[in-house]
C-alpha cells in the first residue's frame, strides 16, 4: 500500500519504510529480524506520540483532508451491511457528490446519507470533490423524507469543503436547497445522527448537519468557512489559513467545549487513515449507543429536544 505523508508526518516515512521492509524479509523465513523490528516499532511509536499528541488546528485541518482518510463509502462498507444506493432528486439529475440509501446496522434498517470526496484524482473528479450541487441536497432530502415515511432512523456523514460555488448551482437554487434541508431536518419525525468524518465546511456541511446527536471524529474539522476562505476575507491573503484555523475554533475539542457536538469519536494515533477498521469500530459503537438512547424518545419530545439543542448554540452571557 502506498502511504501519503503530510509535511509534519515525514519524520516517520523512512522509519516506517524500513519497518515494512524488515517485516517482508522476515516473512520469507530466511533471516530473523525480530529484534530489529521490535526496536524500530518502539522508535516509531515514540515518534508518533511526539508528532500526533499535540496537533495544531492547522495540522488537524490537513489530517481531515488527508487523501488516504476513509470517506463515506468506506465507512458504509465497514459499519453497515446490505447497502442499497438510491439515486436522483426526481427533478434534475443524480449528484454523485452525495450518496445515500438504505442499509442494515446490527440487523436494523437505517437510511445512510453522506458526502463522497473520492480516493484518487479520477474518483475525486467523478464525485466533484464532495462539493454538491443543489440536486445533491434535494436528493438527500428525498431520501430523508423516504426514511421518515418508513419510520427508519437517519445517519448522515459530513465530509465536504462546501457547496459547489458554480454559476449553474446558483441558477438552480443552491441556497434554497440548503435552507430547505435545514428546515425539514429540524422537524423530521425520526431519529437523526450526524457525523463529521472529515472536513465539514460551510453550508454544504450544514445541509446534512441538523440532528438529535452530532458526533465528530477526533481529527475532523467543522466550520462556517474554510481557513483559507476566512483568511482571504479577513487578511486578503488565503495563505494565512494557518492563522485562521487557530481563530475559527474548528477542531473537535473546541466544538465539544462550545456544546456544538455531543461526542468526540476517538481515532487511532496518527489519524483514521492509519487504521480505518479501528476507527470504523469506534464509530459504530458510538452510533449504536446514541441510537439506542434517542429511539426511546416519543416523537414529539424528540423534535422538541432537537429544536432546543440548536436554539442554544451561539448563545452567551456576558458578565
Amino acid at each position: 500500500m502506498i502511504r501519503h505523508y503530510l509535511e509534519f508526518e515525514k519524520p516517520l516515512k523512512e522509519l516506517e519504510a524500513r519497518y515494512e521492509e524488515l517485516k517482508a524479509l522476515s516473512m520469507d523465513g530466511r533471516e530473523d529480524f525480530s529484534s530489529e523490528i521490535e526496536k524500530l516499532e518502539k522508535k516509531i511509536n515514540k515518534l508518533k506520540q511526539e508528532i500526533f499528541t499535540n496537533l495544531t488546528p492547522w495540522q488537524k485541518t490537513l489530517l481531515a483532508r488527508h487523501i488516504d482518510r476513509p470517506h463515506t463509502l468506506d465507512f458504509i462498507n465497514m459499519i453497515f451491511k446490505n447497502f442499497v444506493e438510491l439515486h436522483g432528486d426526481r427533478n434534475f439529475r443524480d449528484d454523485p457528490a452525495i450518496i445515500g440509501g438504505f442499509a442494515s446496522l446490527d440487523g436494523k434498517t437505517v437510511m445512510v446519507i453522506g458526502h463522497q470526496k473520492g480516493k484518487d484524482p479520477k474518483d475525486m473528479n467523478a464525485h466533484n470533490f464532495g462539493m454538491s450541487h443543489p440536486e445533491g441536497y434535494r436528493k438527500a432530502l428525498r431520501l430523508m423524507s423516504l426514511a421518515e415515511r418508513f419510520k427508519k432512523p437517519i445517519i448522515t456523514m459530513i465530509d465536504t469543503p462546501g457547496a459547489f460555488p458554480g454559476v449553474g448551482a446558483e441558477e438552480r437554487g443552491q441556497a434554497e436547497a440548503i435552507a430547505k434541508n435545514l428546515r425539514v431536518m429540524s422537524i423530521l419525525k425520526v431519529p437523526i445522527i450526524v457525523i463529521i468524518i472529515g472536513e465539514g465546511g460551510s453550508g454544504g456541511a450544514l445541509a446534512l448537519g441538523v440532528g438529535d446527536r452530532i458526533l465528530m471524529l477526533e481529527n475532523a474539522i467543522y466550520s462556517v468557512i474554510s481557513p483559507e476562505g476566512c483568511a482571504a476575507i479577513l487578511w486578503k491573503d488565503g495563505s494565512k489559513g494557518k492563522l485562521a484555523a487557530e481563530a475559527l475554533k474548528l477542531t473537535a475539542s473546541d466544538l465539544f467545549e462550545l456544546n456544538i457536538i455531543d461526542q468526540i469519536v476517538k481515532e487511532p494515533l496518527g489519524g483514521a487513515h492509519r487504521d480505518p477498521e479501528t476507527t470504523a469500530n469506534n464509530l459504530k459503537e458510538s452510533i449504536l449507543s446514541h441510537l439506542n438512547e434517542i429511539t426511546q424518545l416519543p416523537t414529539q419530545l424528540l423534535i422538541e429536544k432537537r429544536y432546543e439543542k440548536f436554539r442554544k448554540m451561539g448563545v452567551f452571557t456576558e458578565g
